[in-house]
């Protein structure tokens, strides 16, 4: 049964049995203290206590282990190698080159020395030991960005596309992207107190959260901005994606969708990835208002019972489309408008030099959005001393790659220059490798059940192999990678998505949407690398052979009945 949090506000009104424990420790948290500040106190342990595991979250942070070390560290009666991920919320993706050196320099200070770009165009840093913790985000905040909601039961880093060509609008869409994002944070100042040294306000231990309430969201809430044709964004992965309409030149408003989701659990059928559905159309000055109240819908209705069934998209599946519908009509007090006409054509980047309104902005392919040095390929290096020159900026895409941008005319041989000297002006890619996604997986995510990040790019030289022999090395086929089915690099929209079972061993899915709107079908379970190759290669010399004038590749696999089509979330199976 959902608790609605209108109604029971008073703890011993709630029925704490039948909740997930973490109800309880949110509500028990002080709107979000925990006993934070005693875990980063205490000297015996790398680790922080187990509720605060949990509260860390809401600001940003997850406690890790090296598991790559898990083993030897148990023989030597040590306890795990804890270390912590910090992920700094940037609405809209874009950060100042200013910003792009802070990250730089505390990665090499203070973490692993890698900057991760996510799925969520935000920076995530690994490897932060508890005792830096703190300097670790005072840093973050002298920059002028920080971390908090960018993860736990609220709404989360807000995506929208950075790129601006193609479209007069783009300006207007990251301005409402960082509204969202800021009309949607937590009001406890238990963040600034803890790790900023603000000192509480007479009366903080009674202050209410007026969006959240003191038990925030049942589970994590994901907003995402496209501009078509481009759904960089992947907006039907998202529990609101908002599709901007653009009109003469002008933003008219946008298609509103709800109830996206990538995420499922192994074993159960009642998990499952889902797209959102289009509802309606919304004006520019609804959209907040929109947006809000299907926030309350998720908090008032949403599943406290069992957290893997408690994001938005099982909200509306247990409760109904129609329902939803007129929930949000009645809060809004107005229906919205009809779905007005759009279409997608893509949901990657497009890579090189591009022009708009007379600045330029370069894209450049990030490996697993990780940015590091090797070899002779000195990525690291190359972005820090394009950020020195201070002739653009940095947006980080929905996947994983950069854009350097907003470059004058005259500047672009500079930024050019700098990137050829450092080895990273890209050699010819292959359309596969240009359209990857891999989450981090291991040696580090606790959820991880194989490689990912660390994996994939040798796996995509192989397939490429398979691709030259039938003459598809350039054309373009999304795949993705992920260590397990929690959906953070959105495996189940790739044509090709693979998802790991165990160490070696993944499940292949096709049939997924170039431009993001279709959900892929499992094909075969449990392979290794030598089945995955095997199975692979028939298919794509079928591909080569039978497909279609400008026919994509999971829309063959579906024409030619290698799959079935999935229409909906819960035909999904694993």
């Amino acid at each position: 049964m959902c608790i609605n949090l209108k109604t029971k506000t008073m703890s011993e009104q709630i029925n704490w049995d039948v909740l997930s424990e973490l109800e309880k420790l949110k509500y028990d948290s002080n709107y979000l203290r925990g006993t934070l500040t005693e875990s980063l106190a205490d000297p015996i342990t790398g680790a922080i206590a187990a509720a605060d595991q949990q509260i860390s979250k809401f600001h940003g942070i997850y406690q890790q282990q090296d598991r790559d070390l898990e083993l030897e560290r148990k023989k030597q009666k040590l306890e795990p190698a804890w270390s912590f991920l910090i992920r700094v919320r940037l609405p809209g993706g874009i950060a100042t080159g200013e910003q792009w050196l802070t990250m730089d320099s505390l990665s090499d200070t203070h973490a692993n020395s890698t900057l991760k770009l996510t799925t969520r165009q935000a920076f995530q840093l690994h490897g932060v030991f508890k005792r830096k913790l703190k300097s670790t985000i005072q840093g973050i905040n002298r920059s002028l960005l920080d971390t908090i909601a960018a993860c736990g039961d609220v709404n989360r880093n807000v995506m929208a596309s950075p790129n601006p060509y193609g479209s007069k609008v783009h300006g207007e869409i990251q301005d409402i992207a960082r509204q969202l994002s800021a009309h949607l944070l937590p009001q406890t100042p238990a963040y600034h107190e803890i790790w900023l040294d603000k000192k509480l306000v007479a009366g903080g231990q009674q202050e209410i959260e007026p969006l959240y309430g003191k038990r925030y969201l049942p589970r994590k809430f994901k907003i995402g901005i496209a501009i078509p044709p481009n759904n960089d964004t992947d907006i039907f992965s998202q529990d609101v994606g908002l599709i901007a309409i653009e009109e003469n030149g002008k933003l008219a408003g946008f298609n509103v969708a709800v109830g996206g989701g990538m995420g499922s659990t192994f074993g159960r059928n009642d998990t499952y990835p889902r797209v959102g559905n289009v509802l309606g159309f919304a004006t520019p000055d609804q959209v907040l208002d929109v947006v809000e109240k299907v926030v309350l819908i998720q908090r008032d209705n949403g599943n406290r019972e069992d957290r893997k069934r408690a994001r938005l998209k099982y909200t509306i599946d247990s409760y109904g489309l129609d329902w939803f519908v007129k929930e949000l009509h009645e809060r809004l007090g107005y229906e919205l408008e009809a779905e007005r006409s759009y279409t997608f054509t893509r949901n990657g980047d497009d890579y090189g030099w591009h022009e708009n309104d007379g600045r330029w902005y370069y894209t450049l392919f990030i490996e697993g959005g990780r940015v590091k040095n090797t070899g002779t390929y000195q990525l690291k290096t190359a972005l820090r001393e394009v950020a020195k020159l201070g002739l653009c900026d940095f947006r980080l895409t929905g996947n994983q790659n950069l854009v350097l941008g907003n470059i004058a005319a005259g500047d672009k041989k500079k930024i050019t220059d700098t990137l050829q000297q450092w080895g990273v002006i890209q050699e010819e890619l292959s359309g596969l490798r240009r359209n990857s996604i891999a989450c981090v997986a291991l040696n580090t995510c606790p959820l991880a059940f194989a490689e990912a990040e660390r994996y994939l790019p040798s796996l995509i030289t192989k397939i490429e192999k398979l691709l030259d022999e039938v003459g598809l090395f350039q054309d373009e086929i999304v795949i993705r990678m992920t260590g397990c089915p929690n959906g953070c690099g959105r495996p189940s929209l790739a044509e090709i998505g693979l998802i790991g079972k165990s160490l070696g061993h993944y499940n292949l899915y096709l049939g997924g949407g170039f431009s993001g709107e279709r959900l892929n079908n499992l094909y075969r379970e449990t392979l290794t690398e030598e089945e995955i190759l095997e199975t692979l290669r028939p298919l794509l010399k079928q591909y080569a052979e039978e497909r279609e004038e400008g026919e994509r590749f999971g829309d063959f696999v579906i024409r030619a009945g290698i799959v079935k089509e999935i229409k909906e979330g819960a035909e999904f199976r694993h």
